[in-house]
């Protein structure tokens, strides 16, 4: 983790010479309070797919491994594990338990990985599940969830077999999606689980005590949790849910939460109060995606074409956004995607774009033949202020240049993605993080089988380019299957990468041990304390 670190000394002066509130972060009780952008729409491991239920989920459940306080992968529910090419097998630990005294076993993993790809759960994250035997066929209702390649030997043993040969299989057991379930605790709820606090049950550090919805999450340690020595936090109270970046920074300089995001109106004010202000690399990938459904204007690859000579991201980051940090994003890939022991992208640069008005207009002149009159196109955002300020940005260029229409649709985040599930966009202003550490985890983003293929984009090569990355375990071999995918995805213009996110934030300085994770949870207290 980068820092930014600005006249630390003042800001101890000042933040000393404050009002003993006690709201921000309390040593002797070690407790801190924070604030949500929004609420969870989902802590059923099963259904979550933001980063909002990650982070909760994170502090709340264990995996069969899990991220340590450095970042790498160490053990989690699973003392050890051995991976072949045709599966795996883990050895559970045996003093782990739920929060109500009951012992965490190999069945209830086995149980919690057929609902997830059960296609009566509708898990959009099924997919993550498909390296192992016959999950495919059961996501698709050719096969009973029963028949899923994984199996108890015993209640601490687990045993995974493989359709092809998977080489990060362990990296993927962290997400989660791979969580454990207890089978009587959902079927007791049924469509209700997870939907308060009293209707789930956790294995992990803390444990969710509260849960007013809209208002306030508190989260308390976990006393049964196997590893509780190593948590010294006691509890994790989040009162506030808002999604201004305003309102986060004025409670923090309040005293009244212990770490907040900054914006372009919010840094100027830090740094001259003098602030210790962080950087992190999020490793997060922003884009417009495009809607391919038959009834979309956007289903047109010379309209695609034309759109996509006329948005040059770096007008966007340095115009625009002007955040320290951002980076203008030409490719799937992050730039500091990592793979095959060096950066991707310096291994397979970028595709390259001309952004070229007058050769956009000619490929809007073929759209407009091709299409007749071409609708006011719908553009689905976000609400916040700076999701505000891009779509603007967006619609200005598309009307200048193109003469274009176009229509935002703001939403907050819950209903944006209803919409784009259902398919209510001709663009959307979409982002998309890393679930585990391999390039993949943005590559199948874009297969034809993966639920969060919102605009449902279907491409043969592309499929296959997926199929080889994932079971291949030649370097090499991945290497440039990732690189027709970034290929396949320019020149179809699936999306079009505007930047790469960086968080700027303020964080108390009593407030210890916080992992910025691009895996896990972000940002994660399991390891956090407060100092006197």
């Amino acid at each position: 983790m980068r820092k930014l670190v600005v006249a630390a000394s003042l800001f101890a002066l000042l933040f000393h010479s404050m009002p003993l509130l006690a709201r921000a972060v309390d040593a002797e009780r070690q407790r801190i309070t924070l604030s949500l952008a929004t609420e969870p729409p989902s802590l059923d491991s099963a259904l979550a797919t933001d980063q909002i239920s990650s982070f909760l989920l994170a502090h709340l459940m264990d995996g069969l491994v899990q991220y340590g306080p450095d970042g790498s992968l160490v053990p989690g529910i699973a003392r050890r594990w051995e991976a072949r090419e045709d599966g795996a097998t883990f050895w559970l630990r045996e003093d782990a338990t739920w929060s109500d005294g009951k012992p965490v076993t190999a069945e209830q993993f086995v149980y919690a990985w057929r609902r997830a790809v059960d296609p009566a759960t509708a898990s959009q994250y099924a997919f993550i599940l498909f390296p192992i035997k016959n999950a495919e066929a059961v996501n698709r209702g050719d096969m009973a969830p029963e028949r899923l390649g994984v199996r108890a030997s015993g209640s601490h043993k687990l045993e995974v077999s493989f359709d092809k040969p998977c080489p990060y299989f362990a990296k993927l057991t962290a997400f989660m999606t791979f969580f454990p379930a207890r089978q009587d605790v959902v079927e007791r709820w049924g469509r209700a689980y997870a939907a308060d606090a009293d209707k789930m049950i956790f294995n992990g550090p803390f444990v969710l005590e509260r849960w007013v919805h809209g208002a306030r999450l508190t989260l308390k340690k976990n006393p049964r949790y196997w590893n509780q020595a190593a948590i010294k936090l006691q509890e994790i109270d989040l009162p506030y849910i808002t999604s201004d970046p305003s309102t986060h920074y004025n409670l923090y300089k309040d005293n009244r939460i212990a770490l907040s995001p900054l914006d372009s109106s919010t840094l100027s004010d830090a740094l001259a109060r003098g602030y210790e202000t962080h950087l992190f690399d999020f490793g997060t990938l922003f884009f417009l995606e495009f809607n391919f459904r038959e009834d979309r204007a956007t289903r047109n690859l010379a309209l695609r074409r034309a759109i996509q000579s006329v948005l040059n991201p770096s007008l966007l980051v340095y115009k625009v956004l002007g955040l320290p940090g951002i980076k203008p994003a030409y490719s799937l890939f992050p730039s500091s995607m990592r793979a095959g022991g060096g950066v991707f992208s310096q291994q397979y640069p970028p595709p390259r774009i001309d952004y070229d008005i007058e050769q956009a207009q000619r490929y809007l002149a073929q759209a407009k033949q091709e299409l007749g009159t071409i609708p006011p196109l719908t553009l689905l955002v976000g609400d916040s202020p700076r999701a505000v300020n891009e779509a603007e940005f967006y619609q200005y260029v598309l009307k200048q240049s193109l003469g274009l229409e176009t229509r935002l649709d703001q939403q907050t985040f819950k209903q944006r993605i209803s919409k784009m599930r259902r398919g209510e966009f001709d663009i959307a202003a979409a982002g998309w993080g890393p679930d585990f550490d391999d390039p993949i985890t943005f590559g199948d983003l874009f297969a034809s089988w993966n639920e969060n293929n919102r605009g449902r984009f279907i491409h043969a090569g592309y499929d296959a380019a997926v199929r080889q990355a994932q079971q291949s375990l030649d370097p090499e071999v991945r290497l440039q299957a990732f690189d027709r995918m970034q290929h396949i995805v320019s020149e179809e213009v699936v999306i079009i990468p505007t930047y790469e996110n960086v968080g700027l934030y303020v964080q108390h300085p009593q407030l210890a041990g916080v992992r910025r994770s691009i895996f896990g949870g972000d940002p994660n207290f399991r390891y956090a304390w407060v100092e006197p």
